[in-house]
């Protein structure tokens, strides 16, 4: 655990980002029952209205902030209520939009937790004497004895791993977490909040992003945006017309269902182009790539290496990685060149490296490269 500052009678003062699910709480009681000076705090992160109702996110509806007070009662520690929506809506959900609308597929729990979680709520924690964040993600950090640099490693319970979408955080961000589960399997947790007596021991893990609590994220961002973009065509991967299209918020990468196109085999969107508001479609082998490129790159338990090197490269959360050969470019970007061909890799989403345990690096998915034969 990271080293927070001392408050009382010598105790490190700890703030957990407390989402009102299982895991942050016992992250929370753990902490607690290891001696730190701990607070609770949960963020407001999304609240609109509908037909004149409220909508609430998954992760900060009244339901999960009470739940949170709850736990914060049960363990006896203090529990604040942080509106962070400006910050969410102008880092989270605006880039969410901006990239559906670009035609890429993103993944907003990245800059969740490297903005709101990370940097506004570690700033209210400074606020509160707290030098150490923590927070309910399987993952771990540890430093490197010889470069003193800090590194993340996946967490112990490879099922319920996390570290992928932990790549962007910076050193000092890395330097303020906590992640009390990251040697614990989910199991244990929930048995642990169970024998607690936790008031949602048993509450299901939430599934969906935040921000779209019925998971249609197609007409979220019709609803944010005042549309899906431009129609225009569907083509093959030959250039002919097989029909059309009313977005290409509507499309991403390796998408079978809702095409609107009849033909002999499957069809697959294998390319969303932004600049033509085409969407390309093909059969299953024309979803596969050698190579991809990618940018906004941060080097996390590693410096940027001066040439090539091996790592076993994820390109989205379920994907258990592939060996690749990996070269740092200018810019800030990175190239991944697999072993073996992967299937609809797509720009958007984050391309993770890995050695083993360790996450070296990470970056967002711009390009594909040199199609497979």
């Amino acid at each position: 655990m990271s080293a927070g500052t001392t408050s009382g009678a010598g105790r490190r003062r700890t703030v957990v980002a407390m989402s009102g699910g299982v895991d942050s709480s016992v992250a929370a009681l753990l902490l607690k029952e290891a001696g730190e000076d701990v607070i609770g705090l949960s963020m407001q992160l999304y609240d609109r209205t509908r037909d004149g109702r409220p909508v609430y996110g998954r992760c900060c509806s009244p339901r999960d902030l009470q739940d949170a007070r709850s736990v914060a009662d049960r363990l006896g520690i203090p529990f604040y209520v942080l509106n962070l929506e400006e910050e969410f809506q102008r880092e989270v959900i605006g880039d969410f939009l901006s990239e559906y609308r670009a035609g890429r597929t993103p993944v907003p729990c990245v800059q969740c937790n490297s903005g709101p979680k990370f940097r506004h709520l570690a700033g209210r924690a400074l606020m509160l004497g707290a030098t150490s964040v923590a927070t309910g993600h399987y993952a771990r950090v540890r430093r490197d004895p010889a470069t003193g640099r800090l590194q993340l490693l996946r967490a112990r319970d490879a099922s319920r791993d996390q570290s992928y979408f932990l790549f962007d955080l910076s050193q000092d961000q890395l330097g303020l977490a906590v992640f009390p589960l990251g040697e614990m399997h989910k199991s244990d947790v929930r048995l642990l909040a169970s024998q607690r007596d936790l008031p949602n021991a048993d509450k299901p893990d939430s599934q969906d992003l935040c921000f779209v609590p019925d998971g249609d994220y197609r007409a979220f961002v019709r609803r944010e945006t005042g549309g899906a973009g431009a129609a225009g065509e569907i083509v093959d991967t030959a250039g002919r017309v097989r029909g059309r299209h009313h977005g290409i918020a509507n499309y991403t990468i390796g998408q079978r269902r809702g095409l609107g196109v009849t033909a002999e085999r499957p069809l697959y969107v294998v390319a969303v182009d932004a600049d033509t508001s085409r969407i390309v479609v093909g059969e299953d082998p024309e979803l596969y790539r050698d190579a991809l490129i990618a940018d906004r790159v941060n080097w996390v338990s590693i410096e940027k290496p001066r040439g090539p090197f091996q790592a076993l490269a994820r390109i989205r959360s379920s994907h258990r990685g592939a060996p690749a050969t990996i070269e740092a470019l200018p810019g800030g970007r990175l190239r991944v060149v697999f072993h073996e061909p992967q299937r609809a890799i797509t720009p958007g989403q984050a391309v993770v490296l890995y050695e083993d345990d360790r996450v070296l690096a990470g970056g967002f998915i711009r390009e594909t490269e040199a199609q497979a034969v």
